[in-house]
């Protein structure tokens, strides 16, 4: 496959080309891809989280723990409950240990199908997945829960009488209060079967709230405005599910491997992961 350099962004010849709004509009996508150390963002995805590593020095560490939280739920659900479906809305850009990878580790028949609505993210997941029949990437979008659910690939790949793991990690606070995300997470919830779980990080004010409000002003100049919600609205999005040890915690601190270390502490987001009775 022949590429194209496009600012910092590989660009297949046969995938996807930005459009001129695209590149004059920060990506959440493609910043988080770069605050990962990633290679698949443009000048302006790069000028935005710059900015908003100026407001938060400690932000790459941030988002590296909200990627370590979700290997760390993957693991623990395929390997301690045998999980063999996900369901991973808000993927992102690829990168290194993806949901598929660490699932089928532990189980290679397990299935994973990704969802975005960023056009770069299906370009480059399809590509990563070319040779993998057990995984998929869509386009489709949260805020649609039933046409997502509908989605022939998902049919074709999760099957909802058996316990599916869905993920929604760092995705929420781009669904402001406006578009009801309790209610999306409503409709959710009831597709799942019992024996389900649900994995959420999300954004909080409640530990740093002038940087974190600072970081949502960043945020609002760009694709996808965020929103940081209070622990006990986070929460919420749990609905009645039986919270998993240790319940809603700051990322590091959830089941970790090792002492999670300097800093940690000051890391805003949360994390926790629900069982569906």
């Amino acid at each position: 496959m022949t590429e194209r350099r496009l600012g910092g962004l590989h660009d297949p010849a046969d995938g996807w080309t930005p459009t001129q709004l695209e590149m004059e509009t920060p990506s959440v996508a493609r910043m988080y891809d770069y605050l990962l150390g990633g290679k698949d963002h443009l000048s302006v995805d790069r000028e935005r989280a710059d900015e908003a590593v100026t407001a938060d020095p400690l932000f790459p560490r941030v988002v590296r723990e909200n990627r370590a939280f979700l290997a760390r739920v993957v693991r623990f659900l395929a390997e301690e409950h045998g999980i063999d479906q996900f369901l991973d809305i808000g993927t992102g850009l690829p990168t290194q240990d993806n949901v598929h990878q660490i699932a089928q580790r532990y189980n290679p028949h397990a299935q994973v199908v990704y969802v975005d609505n960023d056009p770069v993210v299906l370009s480059h997941g399809r590509a990563l997945l070319a040779n993998n029949d057990k995984t998929t990437v869509i386009t489709a979008d949260l805020r649609e829960p039933e046409s997502l659910l509908d989605h022939p690939d998902v049919k074709r790949l999760i099957d909802f009488e058996r316990p599916v793991a869905l993920l929604l990690l760092a995705i929420l606070h781009f669904v402001p209060d406006h578009q009801d995300p309790h209610g999306i997470l409503d409709r959710l919830r009831d597709a799942l079967p019992s024996g389900s779980f649900l994995a959420v990080s999300h954004g909080c004010p409640d530990l740093r709230p002038d940087v974190v409000h600072r970081l949502e002003e960043i945020y609002s100049r760009t694709a996808s405005p965020a929103k940081a919600r209070t622990r006990d609205e986070v929460q919420r999005f749990f609905g009645d599910f039986e919270m998993v040890e240790p319940g809603l915690e700051w990322v590091p601190w959830w089941r970790p491997e090792t002492e999670p270390g300097e800093d940690a502490d000051l890391v805003w987001f949360l994390g926790g992961v629900g069982r569906k009775p």
